[in-house]
């Protein structure tokens, strides 16, 4: 079995696996060999997929859990598994710094420290306050988990209403309605035809004055302008933007009661060694002759 690693620390890493460890990182000349696995470099350009000779692959292991782009990328033949099991923790633990961020007014208590400025006034918090949860797969369920330690009540909404043994989850027929009645909503749902756009000017207008949408999941899902309209009505806090990166010039930056991170829900200390297991998981299974985990995408 050969298989190839993004840089010599990963081959160093991986050295006790039985296989052959060549370094490639998808940017010089993709190894003549045949490849049984091949990591893929974590944020390389999904449009150098459409480089790789898959004829001379048998899987190509991603280290991020969305694979938007791959589809379109991938020459016919390829197979793609996404990273399970990696980011939803992590990007769970960025959703709950943005909401407490944003509901408890930090980042204006940060530009206050820049001024050397002290500024007392009341913020909304969490407790006692109504959290819509949108999408209650991987990342939901770990932002779910978390969230009811603050004392909020949370509002999970899923694709069709269902009764898990942990609660109720409201159909997402249910949500102009349930929009109403909420003080955030945090959004977690894959980008998927149906999800692109949900969060539009129609949604935003049902929310109440002062209300938080916190997007860790990807840009598209929000429409950026509707809420660069809201000016302010709504809070806004994401990881996650369209368009990516954010333009310096783009309005987005100044719009009030807006807090942004770079697209770091994952870039934790926890990920290298997940990423590990992940590809432990996998060489295993294709050594034993068995399908490779989580393939998201056959081209």
């Amino acid at each position: 079995m050969r298989i190839s690693v993004p840089d010599r620390e990963w081959a160093e890493t991986l050295s006790d696996l039985g296989a052959e460890v060549v370094v490639w990182d998808a940017t010089s000349p993709q190894p003549a060999e045949r490849l049984d696995l091949v990591l893929w470099p974590y944020l390389s350009d999904a449009a150098a997929l459409s480089e790789v000779d898959v004829a001379r692959v048998g899987l190509i292991q991603g280290q991020s859990l969305g694979y938007d782009g791959v589809a379109e990328r991938l020459p016919s033949g390829g197979v793609y598994a996404n990273a399970v099991g990696v980011h939803e923790s992590a990007t769970a633990e960025l959703a709950m710094a943005l909401l407490l961020a944003a509901t408890r007014g930090v980042d204006g208590f940060v530009r206050d420290q820049a001024e050397h400025r002290w500024s007392k006034r009341w913020t909304p918090g969490l407790i006692d306050r109504r959290v819509l949860l949108l999408g209650v797969g991987g990342i939901g369920g770990e932002i779910r988990s978390r969230l009811s330690g603050f004392g909020a009540t949370v509002v999970p909404v899923g694709s069709r209403s269902r009764d898990e043994a942990w609660g109720h989850v409201h159909g997402i027929d249910e949500l102009d309605e349930l929009l109403l009645g909420v003080d955030a909503v945090v959004v977690a749902v894959p980008l998927t035809a149906g999800t692109t756009g949900l969060v539009d000017a129609d949604f935003l207008a049902r929310l109440p004055d002062g209300a938080l949408v916190v997007n860790v999941s990807r840009g598209k899902i929000v429409e950026t302008d509707a809420v660069v309209a809201e000016q302010g009505r709504i809070g806004f806090a994401a990881d996650v933007v369209d368009p990516e990166p954010l333009p310096p010039d783009h309005p987005l930056w100044t719009t009030p009661g807006v807090l942004l991170t770079p697209h770091v829900g994952g870039m934790s200390s926890s990920m290298r060694s997940r990423v590990e297991t992940v590809v432990r998981r996998q060489v295993a299974r294709l050594l034993a002759g068995e399908e490779p985990d989580d393939v998201v995408v056959r081209t």
